[in-house]
């Protein structure tokens, strides 16, 4: 990938989880770079440790052992309050539930992330406001979760995510709750944001379109990398 330093830099990561008394290891070694501005498809069968290994890079969860480089600062050396403010302010997140607030019309629930790291309100708003407009949204401000598409739902969500202009934007099956038309549009919307903004795009997917649209793909087999695809051609 590219020869800069990586956006994110994944060494000789291990993560397990319990079950009962026993311990069933998800992630066995992962070593992996993920390049600036790059999109990054990750793919491999069901319980291969995607999710878990995404959920890592947004430092939701923390492996149980190997390091998580971003930008070359090791984030898992902080404690919990500055790994949550880190994450909050660099790292959106997009899954396939929008996890949307039902309550809240659109333009609340975009400002939501800007709220809660105390962002004045007048200035969450505007900043919500002009992202909902690029993802097509504007309007819709005001309509409730209920009143809106599954794909107006998921604009949302992404809108939601780009708020605090994060580098980097995971994606957990964004597309996998929705029609193919619906479907075609949030890719070309990922692709787009990933262009404009330039935004480091990784991607859990088992849609084969849309890791087919990415630089990259990650396989992974049994927990670990089994390799790393280059699809398109220059950077």
């Amino acid at each position: 990938m590219n020869k800069s330093v990586p956006m994110i830099t994944i060494q000789n990561l291990f993560k397990g989880f319990k079950s009962g008394e026993n311990v069933v290891e998800v992630l066995k070694g992962i070593d992996l770079d993920i390049g600036e501005r790059s999109t990054t498809a990750i793919v491999g069968a069901s319980g291969v440790g995607k999710s878990t290994l995404l959920h890592i890079m947004g430092t939701i969860e923390r492996p149980d052992t190997g390091k998580m480089l971003f930008q070359g600062k090791d984030v898992f050396a902080f404690d919990d309050e500055d790994l949550a403010q880190f994450r909050n302010r660099s790292i959106g997140f997009i899954f396939q539930f929008h996890h949307l607030l039902p309550e809240f019309n659109a333009l609340e629930n975009v400002m939501m992330p800007a709220l809660i790291s105390r962002m004045k309100r007048s200035e969450a708003m505007a900043k919500a406001e002009s992202v909902l407009d690029r993802v097509g949204l504007s309007g819709r401000l005001t309509h409730r979760v209920g009143e809106l598409s599954g794909g107006e739902q998921q604009r949302v969500a992404i809108a939601r995510s780009l708020v605090l202009q994060p580098a980097v934007l995971l994606a957990d099956e964004p597309t996998g709750n929705l029609d193919t038309k619906n479907s075609r549009k949030i890719h070309e919307m990922l692709l787009l944001l990933n262009k404009e903004l330039g935004i480091t795009l990784i991607v859990v997917t088992h849609s084969k379109e849309l890791a087919d649209l990415m630089e990259h793909c990650v396989t992974l087999v049994d927990g670990k990398v089994e390799k790393v695809s280059k699809l398109k051609l220059g950077d």
